[in-house]
């Protein structure tokens, strides 16, 4: 089954602060779960301020680019994961949230994990 995980922070980020370290632990992470077929897509997302929102509210469509000062969370990234089972997708995540832990103890933040519709 398929399954998107998202990486999720309290606040925006400059992606300059994040450690080399993690970036390097990353790549081998993604290197080893793309070659066992789990890992099908993943990227990091730019800052708030490259971002555009598009709402609907009252029957209208509303446009507003970022930055986004109510956001009360920010998706930070992306995978697109494929595992037998919900158990191996959250364990997936949870040994990328140790990269985190690990590489980055400053940080803090959630890693989400749905299924996908069949």
């Amino acid at each position: 089954m398929r399954y998107m995980m998202f990486i999720k922070h309290p606040t925006d980020y400059d992606h300059s602060n994040v450690p080399p370290a993690l970036f390097e632990a990353m790549g081998g992470f993604i290197a080893e779960y793309a070659q066992k077929g789990m890992f099908i897509d993943g990227a990091g997302l730019k800052p708030l301020a490259k971002g555009t929102r598009v709402r609907l509210t009252g029957g209208k469509v509303i446009v507003s680019d970022g930055p986004f000062a109510e956001a009360k969370e920010v998706v930070g990234g992306y995978s697109l994961i494929e595992a037998p089972t919900h158990a191996d997708a959250v364990a997936l995540a949870t040994k990328f949230m140790e990269l985190h832990r690990t590489h980055w103890p400053e940080f803090e933040g959630e890693s989400e994990v749905r299924p996908l519709e069949e």
